[in-house]
């Protein structure tokens, strides 16, 4: 008997990216339709955008009706909200992006990613402060927050379990600089993989996409792949949702690296 999985969904940050013409592309395709193109060749994009400024919500709806109909956006929270001393006092930033439009996105909204500077060390009652802020649905959805933390304070069970108590997820970083924290906290898997290089055609080596594509798998079952780095006591094994992107590293390879992973799957 097959175990169950949750749905496996890779994909890349962004679309526009000038190198990406000609190596990802088409070289004749017009600039308005590489959002139409990229949507049919992954299944999900983490949108980096919306970390640096507010979007329009006739922009979201664009996004949303030019996205196939399985298709989903991971969408960055402001940077207004996460770089910043108290977090407890980030209320107005995060409400002003939840009510920016998000919602028009309606079925494709996946799951929202803060991301705080690789300075910001964590502090047990400020960092509670800023999960209540956060909430589970807005307009009648459901939100799906995760928070990618880049300072080695917070590789400790203190921080896995408090993360788990709000039912926010942890993203996991691997292949770069930052710390590794792979403890599942919720219902779904959001993973950035940032060891893209440019002597390899499709960003990895074949072993290594072998390797990531076995790890969603692992995760889609519900399990923490071997080798990845935890600190508390493991989530009760469920299948879950699994978002895998490929972000950063020689970023000029990353679709090619995504693709590579989704014909293992």
């Amino acid at each position: 008997m097959t175990k169950a999985q949750g749905k496996i969904r890779v994909g890349i940050g962004g679309w526009t990216f000038e190198p990406w013409r000609g190596s990802f592309f088409p070289d004749d395709l017009v600039q308005k339709r590489e959002l139409e193109y990229a949507s049919s060749k992954f299944s999900s994009i983490e949108v980096n955008g919306t970390y640096y400024g507010s979007q329009k919500p006739a922009t979201f709806q664009s996004w949303h009706d030019e996205a196939p109909d399985d298709f989903v956006f991971a969408l960055k929270g402001p940077r207004f909200a996460t770089n910043r001393k108290v977090l407890a006092e980030a209320g107005p930033s995060v409400e002003r992006f939840l009510n920016s439009g998000i919602t028009r996105l309606g079925d494709k909204l996946g799951p929202l990613n803060w991301q705080f500077m690789a300075t910001k060390k964590f502090d047990p009652e400020d960092f509670a402060a800023f999960l209540s802020l956060l909430p589970k649905e807005i307009e009648g959805r459901q939100l799906r927050h995760a928070v990618e933390v880049r300072h080695d304070s917070f590789a400790c069970a203190e921080f896995v379990d408090l993360v788990r108590s709000h039912e926010v997820g942890i993203v996991v970083s691997a292949d770069g600089d930052f710390p590794q924290i792979a403890d599942i906290t919720t219902d779904f898997v959001y993973a950035r993989i940032l060891g893209t290089v440019e002597d390899e055609p499709l960003g990895y080596p074949p072993k290594a996409l072998d390797e990531w594509a076995g790890r969603a798998k692992v995760w889609a079952a519900g399990d923490v792949p071997k080798g990845l780095a935890t600190f508390a006591k493991p989530a009760k094994p469920a299948p879950r949702e699994v978002f895998l992107y490929v972000i950063s590293g020689y970023k000029q390879r990353n679709p090619q690296a995504a693709m590579g992973i989704m014909e293992r799957l």
